[in-house]
């Protein structure tokens, strides 16, 4: 890991503590208020240490616990054993598929990979229709998973698990209880745009600000309170363009490609041990859903908060958000 400390402290300034580095991917960033500086350092280390755990046992291409699991799957469905962690992640994101409609499905691994995105560089190249049709026409998903005591098989050998919408989540909340256990009361856990607050920065909430799709810098502001958690999926990080189309990332599990109705979707959790979750995994039916479908989807994930920013840049706020928001900039 890259590890980049930041330390705003003393000689007027703010008791802030603040380090970021590289993992899942993407840019972390770990703020502790009011901690002494050698005792920040000390546990935003830790934080990161599980975020580096986290990664590689889960990882979706690269050798881990989940290429294993995969390999297991499409040789057939004789159960292979998995640990208690392993299991209760594919419970959790089966119940979070069926919240969905199956429209969050960490079991189109291999569409995602069809297209590309296994890897950290994505090549302007259309996969096969005909492979893309054969794999929706199988259609993986959750449930085709069957868990036993201390074991896992697929009833479905196109099953392929990709934790990437949903293991950013999961590190925040990992974080979050790391520092709640060792009595961290204010922080600020940022893991590539999904954000959990803990607490306040002093006399004042944590704020964050929403990315603009298209521009450099924020499009809206809100403040978060103590134990929520923000999320946005895009399509403005990982894709490619071809012919003048982008595609990104965010497979829609029903037709086999990239989402085309957003150019990025954002919620808010409500506090609870699994908020960082929530805000990871709802972001992306809310995405997929559009502008039309977008507010149900939201409230069917359990987080009516939401935005949608439309293929033509229009904004699309739930009533439940709206009195939190602060636009930076109104739609076209």
């Amino acid at each position: 890991m890259l590890l980049l400390a930041l330390v705003l402290w003393g000689c007027g300034r703010e008791p802030v503590y603040q380090e970021q580095a590289y993992v899942f991917g993407t840019l972390v960033e770990v703020t502790l208020y009011g901690e002494p500086e050698p005792r920040a350092r000390a546990l935003v280390r830790e934080v990161f240490r599980e975020f580096q755990r986290l990664h590689e046992q889960y990882h979706a291409w690269q050798p881990s616990r989940l290429t294993a699991l995969n390999a297991a799957f499409a040789a057939g469905p004789r159960p292979v054993p998995v640990d208690e962690e392993l299991a209760s992640f594919i419970r959790e994101a089966t119940e979070l598929s069926r919240r969905s409609g199956g429209l969050f499905n960490p079991a189109i691994g291999r569409l995602v990979a069809l297209w590309g995105f296994h890897g950290e560089v994505f090549e302007p190249r259309l996969p096969e229709a005909e492979a893309v049709a054969r794999l929706v026409a199988q259609r993986p998903a959750m449930e085709d998973i069957v868990l036993a005591e201390g074991s896992a098989a697929s009833r479905n050998p196109a099953v392929q698990l990709d934790f990437g919408g949903y293991l950013k989540g999961k590190a925040l909340d990992h974080a979050a209880q790391l520092l709640r256990r060792q009595g961290v009361a204010n922080a600020l856990i940022n893991v590539g745009g999904n954000v959990l607050a803990l607490g306040r920065r002093g006399d004042r909430p944590w704020r964050v600000g929403i990315q603009h799709p298209r521009k450099p810098g924020p499009i809206a502001v809100l403040d978060l309170r103590d134990g929520e958690a923000i999320g946005t999926s895009g399509d403005y990080q990982r894709y490619f363009e071809l012919d003048g189309r982008r595609y990104c990332h965010l497979i829609d599990p029903r037709t086999g490609a990239p989402g085309q109705s957003a150019q990025s979707a954002t919620v808010l959790a409500p506090p609870g041990p699994e908020a960082g979750t929530l805000s990871d995994a709802a972001s992306k039916p809310v995405f997929l859903a559009g502008p039309q479908g977008f507010p149900a989807s939201a409230r069917a994930m359990g987080t009516p908060a939401a935005l949608l920013i439309d293929a033509q840049g229009g904004l699309h706020i739930t009533p439940e958000l709206a009195p939190r928001l602060s636009l930076l900039e109104r739609a076209p």
